[in-house]
């Protein structure tokens, strides 16, 4: 596996480092950081694991994510958690900075940079009279892959958390729709999906009521997303 020039500095750094910290294993550490380095992909443990196996070689779990919260620790790497925060690892290049943006249905990460957002984000904290040492932004939505595999109407259990969706049909009898409708979920109302995976029920919100609703039932409120829909939850946070 052939390294840049920065990646083979970086296994250098690290051998100096496993040396000096009286580590044992060090030949299967560096592998480990040969295999991180390779890829720009943000890793978990699990994935970096699968990665190696599929190379033949055979580590556990526990090995792989104790050398990426190592990584993490001497600066070569960063960690992340994303909607289900499970911690995942990627290059830390020093001086660049980058954003994201998680698809909530498939999990793709795509990482972007945006000097505008940079530069009001600087003047805000300029303003504020604060002193910004780091920062992150996580937009979460739907990518374009799965944007497109969606049909225009579609079961409110395909809707994603912190979608806005509109009521157009039912699929059931009568006594359905009104048993739906005393709750507030009439055709042509406008809900806000609250929390759709995961275990219990779906919990949507009609104006100020949230609603509680089982999977069965779920599957049968036939909506359309709205233009102004999606999960925009732009966070900016210090870490």
């Amino acid at each position: 596996m052939r390294m840049r020039r920065g990646h083979r500095d970086i296994y250098q750094q690290f051998k100096v480092i496993f040396e000096q910290e009286d580590l044992d294993r060090i030949d299967e550490r560096l592998v480990i950081l040969e295999a991180f380095l390779s890829t720009e992909d943000h890793m978990t443990a699990t994935d970096l694991t699968r990665m190696l196996k599929e190379k033949g070689i055979a580590l556990t779990d526990e090995f792989v994510a104790e050398n990426l919260r190592l990584f993490a620790q001497y600066g070569f790497a960063r960690e992340k958690r994303f909607t289900d925060q499970t911690p995942r690892y990627e290059h830390h290049h020093l001086g660049r900075h980058h954003d994201h943006l998680v698809c909530v249905r498939c999990g793709a990460i795509l990482e972007f940079y945006n000097p505008e957002i940079e530069a009001l984000q600087a003047e805000t904290v300029r303003r504020m009279g604060f002193h910004d040492l780091q920062h992150r932004m996580d937009i979460y939505g739907l990518c374009s892959n799965c944007l497109r595999a969606r049909k225009a109407v579609m079961p409110l259990v395909m809707a994603s958390t912190g979608e806005r969706v509109r009521i157009v049909g039912f699929r059931g009898g009568s006594g359905l729709e009104r048993r739906l409708t005393s709750m507030g979920l009439n055709r042509d109302a406008e809900v806000e999906v609250i929390k759709s995976n995961g275990s219990g029920p779906l919990i949507v919100a009609s104006r100020e009521t949230r609603i509680a609703l089982g999977f069965g039932m779920a599957k049968k409120i036939l909506v359309t997303t709205l233009e102004t829909g999606g999960v925009r939850d732009g966070r900016t946070t210090t870490e």
